[in-house]
């Protein structure tokens, strides 16, 4: 396909300048952004827990949005979308399905990071035929060990973080030393570059359910990522606390023929943290 801009409005490749749109199914109206070249297979990105589409680091969507169609939206009750966050992630998932179709699309490939990561891993196990490339960052498979602890690491890291009035990304997704501290800060900055037309917050009812349903995913019996025939990129830092380390090698090895990219001295952000790397690494193996 080409990728050539029928509307003959300038291409937007700046995810700050991004308009936000809606679109309307199945009782939920979702609220999402788009840019880059339209054409071709376009890549959703899935966002992590308590995110709105002001979570996305720029300096990752627009290499990617450089000659790519990029998309990027709320789960249902999230931000600007309507309606109640389920409590399961399989319903996420089927929203994110709904979602997709509702845009007319039949081929995806989709860019997650940490609990997006577990909707785009129900949503490829129910609709295999519906995404052509997956990237998996920050993520580990349903019934992960430990993915369950989430909760009381994620509770702990806010309190800290009111406590000493910074943001809760700085210690969730940061090592607390020389390297980690400033990395966080810079990536916290980058998520300010966008001025206007920036999302609601998430509602602390609608986070508390988000947690809920990673709770359960992380409880219950493991999906068969064995039948996953996707070329599949996987990332993280070496030392995540969220959703440890350990469960990128785990999604690693149950995914036959992925790749796997574990950054040093990072944590759950380590693709925030080495965005200069990781960026070319997405972009070539959005590309191939």
């Amino acid at each position: 396909m080409s990728n050539t801009n029928t509307s003959h409005e300038p291409v937007i490749t700046s995810y700050a300048k991004a308009p936000t749109r809606t679109i309307s199914a199945g009782g939920v109206t979702f609220a999402y952004r788009e840019l880059g070249p339209k054409g071709g297979i376009p890549v959703v990105f899935f966002v992590h827990l308590a995110a709105t589409l002001d979570n996305w680091d720029p300096r990752i969507v627009d290499p990617i949005a450089k000659n790519r169609h990029v998309i990027t939206f709320d789960n249902r009750g999230v931000g600007a979308s309507t309606g109640e966050v389920p409590d399961s992630v399989e319903a996420m998932a089927d929203d994110a399905y709904t979602f997709i179709k509702a845009l007319g699309f039949d081929k995806v490939d989709i860019f997650s990071f940490s609990l997006g990561g577990f909707i785009a891993q129900d949503l490829v196990v129910k609709h295999p035929e519906l995404v052509r490339k997956l990237v998996l960052t920050g993520t580990g498979p349903r019934g992960g060990k430990d993915i369950e602890k989430v909760v009381g690491v994620t509770y702990w890291d806010i309190l800290r973080a009111t406590l000493t009035r910074q943001d809760p990304k700085e210690f969730l997704f940061f090592n607390r030393n020389a390297t980690g501290k400033p990395a966080a800060r810079a990536f916290v900055q980058r998520l300010q570059e966008r001025t206007v037309d920036r999302d609601a917050d998430i509602k602390v009812r609608a986070f508390q359910t988000q947690l809920k349903a990673i709770q359960k995913f992380g409880r219950s019996a493991p999906a068969d990522l064995s039948k996953l025939t996707q070329p599949t990129l996987i990332a993280n830092g070496d030392n995540d606390r969220m959703v440890p380390s350990v469960l990128s090698e785990d999604l690693h090895r149950r995914i036959k023929g992925s790749e796997l990219i574990i950054y040093p001295d990072s944590g759950h952000g380590g693709i925030f943290q080495f965005h200069g790397k990781f960026a070319p690494v997405a972009v070539e193996f959005l590309a191939r």
